[in-house]
């Protein structure tokens, strides 16, 4: 007997310095205080893009990660998101930002550099590089513009004119067996269709045009078989 809890208070006390060296392999995380052990939640590293995000959420410029600053960071990640919610003033969250200050720049103006054709009558216009999206007719704002999440690298929306050749209300896709509903196909298996994550959601789509549940359904109310659709730019970060 005496054998056996010797052999349980070693494992014990493995146990316990194999956990504590996990904890310790990430030292740039903080942990969240309390009675017992809990997810790490906010990092405490200065990110490559610190100072131009503290700029944009009206933070102290000072390019060092803070507490303050992490927990404005998480909240702006969590609001739009971006994926790890951890703080970290990264890549992926200044793309966001820099995302979004463009599409409120397009206001309700967003083909103010005709780069999207207006001699086609109803035309649904994708801007890949601000990730917006809106149907005009003519020169005329019909709908729009509105945020949309579009393909990832690898798996980019393609670019050029095309047409709607097909809708289904409720289709699922026979690749992802995931739900696409307001799906209106415009380039082999690209379409526009609704989903359950948040439009700056990274990576992105598999090529489809990615939209609000309520921006889908206007779509599917306003377009028909037959007409167009101009896909144009690069999405950030492909």
């Amino acid at each position: 007997m005496r054998v056996a809890g010797n052999i349980r208070g070693a494992r014990l006390r493995r146990g316990l310095a194999l956990s504590v060296a996990g904890l310790t392999a990430v030292p740039a995380l903080v942990l969240a205080t309390g009675g017992s052990a809990q997810a790490a939640s906010c990092t405490a590293s200065t990110g490559p893009y610190q100072k131009q995000v503290e700029k944009y959420l009206h933070r102290p410029v000072d390019g060092k990660q803070s507490a303050a600053d992490c927990k404005a960071i998480r909240s702006f990640q969590s609001t739009y998101g971006v994926t790890p919610t951890i703080g970290y003033a990264g890549p992926v969250t200044w793309r966001t930002m820099k995302t979004l200050t463009a599409q409120k720049a397009a206001g309700k103006n967003p083909n103010k550099d005709k780069k999207c054709p207006t001699n086609k009558g109803r035309i649904a216009c994708v801007d890949l590089t601000r990730q917006l999206s809106w149907i005009q007719d003519g020169g005329k704002l019909k709908f729009g513009p509105v945020p949309v999440r579009t393909g990832r690298d690898k798996y980019e929306t393609r670019t050029g004119a095309k047409k709607i050749y097909w809708r289904h209300i409720n289709h699922v896709s026979s690749i992802y067996h995931v739900s696409m509903p307001y799906s209106q196909f415009f380039d082999g298996g690209q379409a526009f269709h609704a989903v359950g994550v948040k439009m700056w959601n990274p990576p992105g789509s598999h090529g489809c045009v990615n939209m609000r549940t309520a921006d889908a359904k206007s779509y599917w109310n306003l377009l028909k078989n037959g007409d167009d659709v101009y896909v144009y730019g690069r999405k950030p970060g492909t």
